[in-house]
């Protein structure tokens, strides 16, 4: 169907910066350099200085970020990894994959990993931890995490795909950890046009376990390590480039949609909003997605997509541990279950205009006082 406001514009982004982009493809592709050349290394630099950490490692995804992250920290058969089931596959996937054990937490009200229950999960076999910092907001009571994984000699492995930008405290999403993982799929907020990744560390031996990890064990001419095919295009690194210099502006095109947000349907009791935009408190939040828990959910949903509007449910309304092929359903986990149930995510995107957001605000407002009980 035609919708009025979509999920994600795509072909808005590329309009507004169509010249650029095609000067980096003609550059690049005219100059054939296509594999770890120095847009590659250009864009590592200015990511580890926005980021604020020492090391930046580009890969092929996020999922690749995660997956060399536990390989360069050693993690292998038998040993557990603490993270959450409110995630996208990927996190817990990485770790099965290398015949780990994923053990599950829930989560507090932020929609985040609950530190306050990670200790009492802790067994003699748990080597790390992997907090997930979603939809732009980074977890709280990171500086605790720090201290039970010090004190457990545990390792912190931050999924840090939708944060990049956000900080806690003045520190920076991902440099919390051991290494901090990132996604550069298009619809973040640096989005490559297909799929990408970084990985940033302030550990120098864990940076060159990472690089020759992405490149078959590579370090130079010599093989030194079993290793993958992971290494981030260089066409992708030169777009990636350029992009982040345009990312303070579209992070605050996105908390500005936030506060409009906040603002016209805060007095909707039906609904429960992620924390308002500000400029002060722990918390500076990027807004990679705007996830509300709604009353009467589905009826909404459909509603909306009646008036040409597209919205979306997270990962298609479930939990990682509540699909039942991954054998994890042995889980309860009663706050992510309970959030699945009303979970939404409203279009968040720079290229939103005002009053596309306000029409999706008032459409929500008509629902629930048409809907009157």
């Amino acid at each position: 169907m035609e919708y009025k406001v979509r999920y994600f514009d795509y072909p808005a982004q590329f309009r507004n910066f169509r010249e650029k982009y095609l000067e980096i493809f003609d550059n690049t592709l005219s100059a054939g350099k296509m594999i770890l050349q120095e847009d590659v290394e250009c864009f590592e630099s200015n990511l580890a200085k926005f980021v604020d950490s020492k090391y930046a490692i580009g890969v092929g995804s996020g999922t690749g970020a995660l997956l060399l992250s536990l390989m360069a920290c050693g993690i292998g058969l038998g040993d557990e990894v603490i993270t959450v089931s409110h995630t996208f596959v990927a996190t817990v996937e990485v770790i099965k994959l290398l015949g780990a054990i994923p053990v599950l937490v829930d989560i507090d009200d932020s929609h985040n990993m609950d530190i306050d229950l990670v200790e009492e999960v802790i067994t003699e076999r748990t080597k790390a931890i992997i907090p997930v910092h979603l939809n732009g907001r980074i977890c709280n009571k990171m500086e605790k995490l720090q201290e039970i994984a010090y004190k457990y000699n545990l390792m912190i492995i931050e999924d840090a795909a939708q944060a990049l930008g956000a900080s806690y405290k003045g520190k920076k999403a991902g440099t919390f950890g051991i290494t901090g993982c990132f996604s550069f799929y298009p619809a973040k907020i640096l989005g490559a046009f297909g799929d990408a990744g970084a990985i940033v560390t302030n550990d120098e031996n864990i940076a060159r376990k990472l690089k020759a990890l992405r490149n078959h064990g590579r370090e130079g001419a010599e093989i030194i390590c079993w290793g993958f095919n992971c290494r981030l295009d260089n066409i992708q690194a030169a777009i990636l480039n350029y992009k982040l210099e345009l990312i303070p502006q579209w992070i605050k095109r996105r908390r500005e949609i936030a506060k409009i947000y906040q603002e016209e349907l805060s007095e909707i009791s039906e609904l429960r909003l992620p924390p308002a935009p500000t400029n002060g408190g722990d918390h500076y939040d990027v807004f990679q997605n705007y996830e509300i828990e709604a009353e009467r959910r589905d009826e909404l949903i459909q509603y909306l997509k009646s008036k040409g509007i597209e919205v979306m449910l997270p990962w298609g309304g479930k939990a990682v541990h509540q699909f039942k092929a991954l054998g994890l359903d042995h889980y309860k986990l009663p706050r992510t279950e309970k959030f699945f149930e009303k979970a939404i995510m409203l279009p968040m995107y720079p290229e939103l205009k005002d009053e596309e957001v306000k029409y999706i605000t008032q459409t929500i407002k008509d629902f629930y006082a048409r809907n009157k009980n």
